[in-house]
């Protein structure tokens, strides 16, 4: 990070001044920030540098233009994100051709966002176009917040599908393996999917205000056992989760289940997974939550992160105020987490009893 971002600037929220002559640079500085607009005046020479921590207008007086500079700004310009487009005011001497130059400078940067000014120009009016350019810049850079949100909901969007996708094919062939008949294939499999739809209706509907863990964990792991045989094991005792806290929870189980009938202890007939909780008492109740694979393949732990995992981590980090344990033993995947269950459960119900 450099000097300019540590200072706070760097977010289009600043004004770069090019005004060699006299002290017109120190002059409209001044000016600005007795409004609470923060400025800083560039020269020529180091002004390719400054463009490129992100201020969020150019002023640019008429002696400035020299060839040098307008080659500078041009090459900025043309950088720019698909969302940005940073207003240049520019100062004009009051015998200046205005059409003249602007056409000069529409030729050098095409498409740019110009703005004239003749001077001498009242203090008031040059402000409140600064202002309004800066307000532009606020709404460019909304858009490009949107976008990025949009971009990353689209990402987990198909990473979603995809798990689901994967769970339902996974699901029925699990069911096949243990079908005596078709009818019962087809019955067990219904059941099985119905289950799923529930999990995700109850997790993004959030309906409710409270959860009870067990709830959360059983809705989760149903689809993957059945009344006959099941390779999956919940236990724990009676814990009362928010319901922010239980949809987190959710969805973090949901991403271990996706991977456990992908590569791991449900992956294969003879798999196990063990997901239990205890709920411990020193100071404050804490909660430790295990899941525990076993009698899959053989584990290797992945060269990079992938986005479950990413997010297993980041989220149950916020949730519990602790990194999670991830291991990735040869036997089994194994994932533990410890933390105050006053960081789950609703304030207003009582601590449950401790072990």
């Amino acid at each position: 990070m450099n000097d300019v971002e540590h200072n706070g600037l760097g977010t289009l929220d600043w004004v770069l001044i090019l005004a060699p002559y006299r002290k017109d640079a120190s002059y409209t500085a001044s000016l600005l920030q007795e409004r609470g607009i923060r400025a800083q005046a560039a020269n020529t020479a180091d002004l390719g540098k400054l463009l490129t921590e992100a201020p969020g207008v150019l002023v640019v007086t008429h002696e400035a233009l020299n060839p040098e500079a307008i080659a500078t700004i041009a090459k900025y310009l043309q950088g720019q994100p698909n969302w940005s487009e940073i207003p240049i005011i520019v100062l004009l001497d009051r015998r200046a051709r205005q059409s003249g130059i602007q056409a000069a400078l529409s030729a050098a940067w095409p498409g740019s966002r110009q703005i004239f000014y003749q001077r001498p120009v009242a203090a008031l009016e040059l402000i409140s176009g600064v202002q309004s350019a800066l307000l532009t810049r606020a709404r460019q850079r909304d858009v490009r917040d949107y976008l990025e949100r949009e971009t990353e909901l689209r990402r987990e969007l198909n990473h979603r599908v995809k798990n689901i996708l994967a769970s339902v094919v996974s699901i029925f062939e699990m069911t096949r393996r243990g079908a005596t008949s078709a009818d019962g294939l087809a019955e067990d499999f219904k059941g099985r999917l119905r289950a799923l739809s529930n999990v995700h209706s109850a997790v993004f509907a959030a309906g409710g205000e409270t959860v009870p863990l067990r709830d959360v964990a059983h809705s989760i792991l149903a689809p993957y056992g059945s009344d006959r045989q099941s390779g999956v094991v919940v236990e724990g005792p009676e814990v009362v989760l928010s319901r922010d806290a239980g949809t987190a929870l959710a969805l973090c189980l949901h991403e271990l289940a996706t991977n456990a009938i992908k590569y791991g202890g449900l992956s294969k007939p003879e798999g196990r997974i063990r997901l239990d909780w205890e709920i411990a008492s020193d100071s404050e109740p804490t909660l430790t939550l295990r899941w525990i694979e076993s009698g899959g393949p053989p584990v290797v732990e992945p060269s990079r992160a992938g986005y479950g995992t990413r997010y297993i981590r980041a989220a149950l980090t916020d949730l519990f105020g602790e990194p999670p344990d991830l291991i990735f033993a040869p036997d089994g995947l194994r994932f533990s987490i410890r933390g105050l269950l006053s960081r789950l459960a609703p304030a207003s119900l009582p601590s449950p009893p401790t072990t």
